[in-house]
């Protein structure tokens, strides 16, 4: 079987337009979350805010089928690669990291609260660092057998 036959297996791809509506659907939901947001913010601030967090946690679980999907697919072509699969977890690790903090930082950011949204941030990149030096490490040990002694 082709490789081209595998990725087109995948439910990732088999849906034509599946996408265009997806982010129809996203944008819409974001759009009256929105809209309710700023009618509701002049009485009540706080129910906004609760509302803004809502719409976005809620766009996140649209979303978390298509994550499951990226993953089990990228896990298919690390093993048809012969990827060592822990390097491939740590880096869907530290995605997950980014796409976490960069979530809780714009909610923070939203709340007005700058300083902790920028710790968090600094948070998300100390802990992508100690995920990546394990990588790192194999990657230089790598280049220094490949360099002639």
């Amino acid at each position: 079987m082709t490789s081209s036959k595998k990725l087109n297996q995948s439910s990732c791809f088999n849906r034509k337009g599946g996408s265009a509506i997806e982010i129809l659907k996203i944008v819409g939901l974001a759009l009256v979350g929105t809209f309710l947001a700023l009618i509701v913010k002049e009485q009540k601030p706080n129910i906004a805010f609760l509302l803004v967090v809502f719409v976005g946690c809620t766009i996140f679980l649209f979303l978390v089928d298509k994550i499951s999907e990226i993953i089990n697919m990228l896990e298919k072509l690390a093993v048809n690669a012969k990827v060592n699969m822990v390097y491939v977890e740590t880096i869907l690790k530290i995605i997950g990291i980014a796409y976490i903090a960069e979530f809780a930082a714009q909610i923070t950011k939203d709340a007005g609260q700058g300083a902790i949204a920028s710790k968090i941030e600094l948070a998300g990149k100390i802990l992508i660092l100690a995920m990546a030096i394990p990588i790192l490490t194999v990657m230089i040990e790598t280049i220094i057998k490949l360099i002639p002694s």
